[in-house]
């Protein structure tokens, strides 16, 4: 009698199956300092038999490091196509660990993910943190200052995407203001008057934008079908 297959663990796609993984978080984003942890994002694609059974393959995968997350292929490009900030960022990491020949074709289609739709999700996740952060004014008296900081500088990065058409992690020069913002140096009512400026001038910059109005679906679907066909073999 045969015996069935061994199934992979979601563990082992990650370390037999991921075609792209970089370093993520305050490391790409240039405000790393020294007790800092290295958050490491990947994409893995599930082999193609194994969407014939019953039980399906995992659409993400924690671990099996520790802070590192990894995206099927399928569900990363779902949500890169919606402009999920936490997917379009892990293809603009300045820090690459490891990538195949189908995760260099997922590079080179980066800019068929961006559309103007990241003036709404970009925001719209700001907005939801922010409340957050003033929720923990009003129980504790102070917000999560890192957490301000990064949405500052999320909130930048989308006014500047939209302004140019190139995302770029890295906040350069805006690492010490940030950084100040982080260890609490700053009035959280001047941290307000830096969201609302960021705020403003995202959408001021959506209208002018030189970034597409919709992602290429189509493209990125081609791709997508053309690679599970391809893991057939």
């Amino acid at each position: 009698m045969t015996q069935p297959a061994v199934l992979p663990t979601p563990e082992d796609l990650v370390r037999h199956h991921t075609v792209y993984s970089c370093v993520m978080g305050s490391r790409a984003f240039g405000l790393a300092t020294n007790g800092s942890d290295t958050d490491r994002r990947g994409i893995f694609l599930a082999p193609t038999a194994l969407y014939w059974r019953f039980d399906k393959p995992p659409t993400h995968v924690d671990g099996p490091a520790d802070e590192q997350f990894s995206w099927e292929l399928e569900r990363f490009c779902e949500l890169a196509l919606r402009a999920n900030p936490n997917a379009l960022e892990c293809l603009h990491s300045p820090l690459v660990e490891h990538i195949d020949d189908t995760g260099r074709e997922l590079l080179a289609l980066r800019e068929a993910f961006l559309s103007r739709q990241v003036h709404q999700t970009f925001t719209g996740y700001a907005t939801s943190q922010r409340r957050k952060l003033e929720a923990d004014i009003r129980q504790y008296g102070a917000p999560r200052w890192k957490h301000a900081m990064h949405l500052l500088r999320l909130l930048g990065s989308c006014r500047d995407l939209l302004r140019t058409g190139e995302l770029v992690t890295d906040v350069g020069e805006d690492r010490e203001p940030l950084l100040a913002v982080k260890r609490g140096e700053v009035k959280w009512p001047e941290v307000e008057r830096r969201m609302d400026r960021l705020a403003a001038e995202a959408e001021a910059a959506e209208a002018k934008s030189p970034l597409q109005p919709e992602p290429d679906r189509a493209r990125v679907e081609d791709f997508l079908t053309r690679t599970r066909r391809a893991s057939v073999r």
